[in-house]
């Protein structure tokens, strides 16, 4: 994957990406900022939007817990992918009016008013930025099912290539 070679695709970042594809979002010269540098969704994801091809071709930056000015990188974004493990990490003000926003964050959020004792919450503030957002996934239900779509999809291409 990281040379541009044939390979399985890791299945939450291929799902990012098929999710702006389909949804008609430029990648091609886009400013892109994931906030996240974890091995299983922000490396990957990276290296996958850089990749000279139709599915690539973005500039990328990478925060994380150590960046400074994170709001300043964020506030560039054409496209923001939030997978900091962290509730509520992009907030309105980091957000500039019509930026797409792709909230990978599945955090537990103590909520009293729930049966379980909590609710799930992502990574970004989404009744704040989804008013500045063009585009905006939410939590549960924007990247999880499109993670399980890409593995059933990794499953089928290997099972073909076991029959060739």
């Amino acid at each position: 994957m990281v040379v541009g070679q044939d390979a399985y695709l890791p299945c939450t970042p291929h799902g990012v990406i098929q999710l702006l594809l389909r949804n008609n979002v430029k990648l091609e010269g886009a400013e892109v900022v994931i906030v996240g540098r974890s091995n299983i969704v922000g490396k990957p994801l990276a290296n996958m939007l850089i990749q000279k091809t139709p599915t690539g071709n973005a500039t990328v930056t990478v925060c994380h817990t150590r960046t400074k000015n994170m709001a300043e990188h964020v506030k560039r974004a054409d496209i923001i992918i939030a997978a900091a493990g962290w509730p509520n990490t992009i907030t309105a003000d980091m957000v500039k009016d019509g930026a797409v926003v792709i909230d990978v964050g599945v955090n537990r959020v103590e909520d009293a008013t729930k049966k379980r004792g909590y609710r799930l919450a992502g990574d970004v503030d989404f009744e704040a930025v989804k008013e500045k957002a063009s585009l905006i996934t939410p939590v549960p239900g924007g990247v999880g099912p499109m993670t399980i779509t890409m593995l059933l999809y990794n499953t089928v291409q290997s099972a073909e290539k076991t029959l060739q």
